[in-house]
C-alpha cells in the first residue's frame, strides 16, 4: 500500500528554472539539506524542515551551469560544472563562485555523480568516466572516446554494489538504444543493445533504475504510455562482446499515449514506481504511485499548475516543479502485499490522496503477451520479475512447447517440459511458464481424462508462478483432490485467496488416512514428534494450574482437562495430514476475508484441527525457545493465531461438542496459568 501526503512549497520565491525546468536536485552531506540547480546560473542550498534557503551561489553573467551541482560526501564540499568544461569546487563559507577553486577540463562533462561511500565520478559526454581526485590531479589529461559517432547519452545513474560504485548510462543513436555498465572495482565496461519488441515505433521519454546483487532493473517510460523493464546483469558473461537484452512490458497505459512532454518516472522501491504525467489525453498532469508487483495504481494527486516533467526522490520525499515552484510531496510505501495493493489493509488513507486500485485478469495470457480486462480504457499487463537475462531475444522451444501441450500425450509433454526447464531462462520465462500452465489446465478442463500432474508439478516448482497468474490450476487440483499439488501450490504461491485456503483445509481434514498413506507428501515441516509429552513437563504444568486457582476453580472440570491433556500427549493426526495442515498454517491471509469461510467448515473437522493446534502448542512449550523442531515448522504465533481464528469463527458450535469442550477447558487453564506466571506475587489472590 502507498500514499501521497499533502505537499508543500520549498520556497515561496519563483525559481529561475527556465523553459526546461531544473538541472537537478541533489542530496547534501546533511540529510535535511538539498542542492537545487536551475537551468541558468544559480545553485541554492535548501533546508527542507525549515523550508528556507541556507545559501545561494551564481556564476557570472554570460556563463551557464551545464550539469547539476553535487556534494562531495568525503569532504563536504560542493562541485559544479559550467560551460561544459569548467569545474568549480566550494564550501558553505564561500560567497562568490568566481573566486573559488577552478579547473578547466579537456573534454565536455555530461554529469557528475556523487553518492555516499565513494568519491564523485565524472561522466564525460563521450562516455569516459573519471574519479574526481584523478581528474583534479591532471585536469588537462586526455579523455578517451567510448561511444560511437552520433551516439548521444540520454540518461545515467550510479549505484553502490558490494561497496563499490557501478555506473550505468544509456545512449541513443538513430532510434537505437544502448546501455553501458561501468564497474569500478574491476574496471570493466560492458555494452548492451536494448532490443525493442513490438513497441519499436514508440519513443523512450524517461528512464529509471534499481539494483540488486545480480541485475540492474532498467525501466523506461515510452511515448505509448507504457513502462518497460530490462534486466541487465552486473557481471557480464563476455565483457568484450556487445550483448543484447530484451525489454519486457511492465505496466501498460500508465499515462496518456498522446503526452509528448512532461512525463517521467522514478523507482521508489522494489515494488513501487512514481509516475508523473497526464493519465488521460484530456486530463491534467498527475503524480501517481504504481505497484508493479500487483499491477495496481496505489495513489494519485492532481497537479493543476502543470510540471516540467522532472521528478526526484530522496528518503520519503518527492521533489518536482509544480508551476514555477519547487514542491515537495512526502510519500509512504509499505511492504508490498496483495491486500495492500487492493486497498484492503487496515489503514485509513491519508487526506489528499486517492487510492485507485485496478484489477487485471492475468489468466488470459497468450503467447508473449497477456490478455487484460479493466473497467477503464487504460489496461495493465503482468510484469516479468526476477528472471535471468539471456543474450538471445527469443526462445523458439517455448513456442514449440506451447503447441505441444495442446495435442501430445502426457508422457511426451512431461519430457518436453523437462527440456524447457533445463535450458537457460529467458526474460519471458515467467510469462511463457504461465502460458504453458494455462494451456495444460485448459486442456484438463476440455479432456477430463487428461491430467499431466508431473509436468504441472515441475512448472510449479520454478518459483515464478502465482495464483493470480493461473487460478484455474488450483481449481483443477481441488476437483481431483490432488493434495500433493495443493500443498505445493500453498507453499509456492504467495497470493492464494482465503476462500481457496479454506477449501484446501476442508479437503486436508476430510480425506481418509488410507488415501494419505498412498500419497507422496512433502514432510519437511513435520519432525518426528514423540508419542508422549514428557512426564515432568505435564507435572510442572499441573502444579502451576493448581497453585494458580482457588479450590473451587481447580476442581471444576479437572477430570475433563486432564483427559484432554492426555489426548494431546500424542499427535491427533498422522504425519502426512500434519504436513498438509502445516502448509495451511504457513499461508498468508487476511483475517477479515478468512473468518467467513472458516464458518463453513464442519464442527468435527474444526475440533480435529484445534486438537492438532493444541498438540503443537504443547510441543512448543517443551523447550525454552518455544519453537518446533524440523525444517520450516509452524511458529508459535501462527499456531496461536489459528486457534483464535477457529474459536472466533466457530465458538458457539464447538462449545456444544463434548470432545471440544474438554479441549476448550484445557486451553482456558493453560492461558490462565500463563497469565498467573506473569502476575507479581504481591497482587495474587490469597
Amino acid at each position: 500500500m502507498a500514499a501521497l501526503e499533502e505537499g508543500f512549497t520549498l520556497s515561496a520565491v519563483c525559481l529561475g528554472a527556465g523553459p526546461d525546468g531544473l538541472l537537478g536536485v541533489e542530496q547534501s552531506d546533511k540529510t535535511d539539506q538539498f542542492l537545487v540547480t536551475d537551468s541558468g546560473r544559480t545553485v541554492i542550498l535548501y533546508k527542507v524542515s525549515d523550508q528556507k534557503p541556507l545559501g545561494s551561489w551564481s556564476v557570472k553573467q554570460g556563463q551557464i551551469i551545464t550539469c547539476p551541482a553535487v556534494c562531495n560526501f568525503q569532504t563536504g564540499e560542493y562541485v559544479v560544472v559550467h560551460d561544459s568544461k569548467v569545474l568549480r569546487i566550494w564550501n558553505n563559507e564561500d560567497v562568490n563562485l568566481d573566486k573559488v577553486f577552478k579547473a578547466t577540463l579537456s573534454a565536455e562533462v555530461y554529469r557528475i555523480h556523487s553518492i555516499q561511500g565513494t568519491e564523485p565520478l565524472v561522466l564525460f559526454k563521450e562516455g569516459a568516466v573519471r574519479g574526481l581526485e584523478a581528474l583534479l590531479a591532471e585536469p588537462q589529461q586526455k579523455i578517451e572516446t567510448v561511444i560511437s559517432d552520433e551516439e548521444v547519452i540520454k540518461w545515467t545513474k550510479v549505484f553502490m554494489v558490494f561497496r563499490h560504485p557501478v555506473l550505468i548510462f544509456i545512449t541513443e543513436k538513430c532510434g537505437n538504444y544502448f546501455a553501458y555498465v561501468q564497474m569500478f572495482n574491476s574496471n570493466i565496461l560492458s555494452k548492451y543493445t536494448l532490443l525493442l519488441g513490438q513497441e519499436e515505433k514508440s519513443i523512450i521519454q524517461s528512464f529509471t533504475a534499481s539494483v540488486d546483487r545480480k541485475f540492474i532493473s532498467l525501466m523506461s517510460l515510452t511515448s505509448d504510455g507504457c513502462i518497460y523493464e530490462t534486466l541487465i546483469p552486473i557481471r557480464p558473461n563476455d565483457p568484450e562482446k556487445n550483448q543484447r537484452v530484451v525489454r519486457s512490458l511492465l505496466l501498460k497505459a500508465v499515462v496518456s499515449g498522446n503526452a509528448r512532454n512532461g512525463v517521467t518516472l522514478t523507482v521508489l522501491d522494489q515494488d513501487h514506481v512514481a509516475v508523473l504525467g497526464p493519465p488521460l489525453p484530456a486530463s491534467k498532469e498527475c503524480l501517481a504511485i504504481w505497484n508493479t508487483k500487483f499491477q495496481t495504481l496505489q495513489a494519485s494527486k492532481e497537479l493543476p499548475q502543470g510540471t516540467s516533467g522532472q521528478l526526484w526522490y530522496y528518503g520519503e520525499n518527492l521533489f518536482m516543479l509544480h508551476g514555477k515552484f519547487l514542491t515537495i510531496i512526502p510519500y509512504k510505501c509499505e511492504v508490498s502485499s496483495l491486500a495492500g495493493a487492493l486497498g484492503k489493509l487496515k489503514h485509513s488513507q491519508d487526506l489528499g490522496t486517492h487510492a485507485m486500485p485496478h484489477f487485471v485478469n492475468w489468466e488470459t495470457s497468450q503467447g508473449c503477451g497477456l490478455g487484460f480486462q479493466d473497467s477503464e480504457p487504460s489496461k495493465r499487463i503482468l510484469r516479468r520479475r526476477k528472471i535471468e537475462v539471456s543474450v538471445e531475444p527469443e526462445h523458439p522451444a517455448s513456442k514449440q512447447l506451447l503447441s505441444t501441450v495442446k495435442k501430445d500425450s502426457e508422457k511426451h509433454i512431461e519430457v518436453e517440459v523437462r527440456k524447457f526447464l533445463a535450458v537457460k531462462r529467458t526474460p519471458d520465462f515467467q510469462i511463457v511458464t504461465g502460458d504453458i500452465v494455462t494451456g495444460l489446465v485448459g486442456r484438463c478442463r476440455a479432456e477430463p481424462s487428461f491430467y499431466p500432474r508431473s509436468a504441472l508439478m515441475q512448472l510449479i516448482q520454478t518459483h515464478v508462478l502465482s495464483y493470480s497468474l493461473c487460478p484455474a490450476l488450483m481449481e483443477v487440483a481441488l476437483e481431483k483432490t490432488d493434495v500433493q499439488m495443493l500443498q505445493l501450490c500453498l507453499q509456492q504461491f504467495p497470493d492464494v485467496p482465503e476462500s481457496v485456503i479454506c477449501t484446501c483445509l476442508k479437503i486436508f481434514l476430510s480425506i481418509g488416512d488410507d488415501s494419505l498413506q498412498e500419497t507422496d507428501i512433502n514432510m519437511e515441516s513435520v519432525s518426528n514428534y514423540s508419542d508422549t509429552v514428557q512426564d515432568e513437563k505435564m507435572e510442572e504444568q499441573t502444579e502451576i494450574v493448581q497453585n494458580g486457582f482457588s479450590p473451587e476453580e481447580d476442581n471444576r472440570g479437572q477430570g475433563e482437562s486432564q483427559a484432554a491433556a492426555e489426548e494431546a500427549a500424542s499427535c491427533p493426526v498422522i504425519p502426512k495430514r500434519a504436513a498438509l495442515l502445516n502448509a495451511i498454517l504457513h499461508s498468508a491471509y487476511s483475517e477479515t476475508f478468512l473468518l467467513p469461510h472458516l464458518k463453513d467448515i464442519p464442527a468435527q473437522h474444526i475440533t480435529l484441527f484445534l486438537q492438532y493446534l493444541y498438540f503443537l502448542y504443547l510441543k512448543c512449550s517443551e523447550n525454552a525457545t518455544m519453537t518446533l523442531p524440523g525444517i520450516h515448522p509452524p511458529t508459535l504465533n501462527q499456531i496461536m493465531d489459528w486457534i483464535c481464528l477457529l474459536l472466533d469463527a466457530n465458538f458457539t458450535v464447538v462449545v456444544m461438542i463434548p470432545e471440544a469442550k474438554r479441549l476448550l477447558l484445557s486451553l482456558y487453564k493453560f492461558v490462565k496459568s500463563q497469565v498467573y506466571a506473569f502476575v507479581p506475587s504481591s497482587t495474587r489472590l490469597k
